[in-house]
C-alpha cells in the first residue's frame, strides 16, 4: 500500500505480496517450529517478526527504491507491541495490535468522509485509474465498516484461540495468515464490480498495491 507517488514499477507483484506479508508468514513458521513451550516459542517468533519487519522495510527500499507509507506505519507497530511483548513476556500486546491498528484506519477514513477529504483516493489514486468522486467515497465507506469489522473478528479470535497471557500463539496466528488475509483480498476483489460502475478503468489498475497491509 504506498502514495501515488510511490507506487511499485510493474512486475513486482510478488515483492509486494513478500513484504507485506512476509513478516506475518515468519511469525507463524516460527511460532509453529521452534522448539520448547507455547510462551518460549511466542519469544523467538516475536523477535522473528520484529526482525522480518525490519527486513522488509530494507528490501522494499534496496529493490523498489522506496518504503510505502503504510510499511513504515506496519513495522513501527510491530517493533513497538513486540518490544513490550518481550520486555513484559506478554503477548497480548502482540494480539491487540491488529485490533489497533484496523480501529485506526476506520477512524482515519471515516474522518475524511466526515470531512469530506478524499484521503484514500490520495493513496490509491493510481491503482484505481479513472474512479469517480462518488465511487471513491463508497470504496471509503466499504473500507471503513470493513476494518472495523476485522477489528471486532480479531478481538473475538484471540479470545477464543490464546486468551491467556502465556496461550499459545500458534492457532491465532494461522486466523491471521489463512483467515484475515484472504478475507481482506476477497474483500477487495468484491468492491470491484461497483468500482466499474464509477469509471474504474480496470485495464489499467496496478492491482497488486490495492489492499491495505494486515494489521
Amino acid at each position: 500500500m504506498s502514495a501515488p507517488a510511490n507506487q511499485p514499477a510493474k512486475g513486482h507483484a510478488g515483492l509486494n505480496a513478500a513484504i507485506d506479508y512476509g513478516p506475518l508468514a515468519v511469525f507463524f513458521a516460527v511460532n509453529v517450529l521452534a522448539p520448547g513451550e507455547a510462551a518460549q516459542r511466542t519469544l523467538w517468533a516475536t523477535g522473528a517478526f520484529m526482525a522480518a519487519s525490519l527486513a522488509a522495510i530494507i528490501v522494499s527500499r534496496v529493490k523498489l527504491g522506496r518504503v510505502a507509507p503504510m510499511l513504515w506505519v506496519s513495522a513501527g507497530l510491530v517493533l513497538v507491541f513486540g518490544g513490550l511483548t518481550l520486555w513484559f513476556n506478554d503477548n497480548t500486546f502482540l494480539k491487540v495490535k491488529p485490533t489497533l491498528v484496523y480501529l485506526g484506519f476506520a477512524a482515519v477514513l471515516g474522518w475524511g468522509l466526515a470531512t469530506s477529504r478524499p484521503l484514500l483516493e490520495q493513496l490509491f489514486g493510481t491503482v484505481y485509474p479513472g474512479l469517480e468522486a462518488e465511487g471513491w467515497r463508497k470504496l471509503t465507506r466499504n473500507w471503513a465498516v470493513f476494518f472495523v469489522v476485522m477489528a471486532v473478528a480479531n478481538e473475538a479470535a484471540w479470545r477464543w484461540l490464546a486468551p491467556l497471557p502465556q496461550s499459545s500463539l500458534t492457532a491465532w496466528s494461522a486466523y491471521k495468515l489463512w483467515v484475515a488475509i484472504p478475507a481482506t483480498l476477497l474483500f477487495a476483489a468484491a468492491n470491484v464490480p461497483m468500482l466499474l460502475r464509477y469509471g474504474l478503468v480496470l485495464g489499467d489498475a496496478k492491482t497488486e498495491d490495492e489492499v491495505p497491509p494486515q494489521g
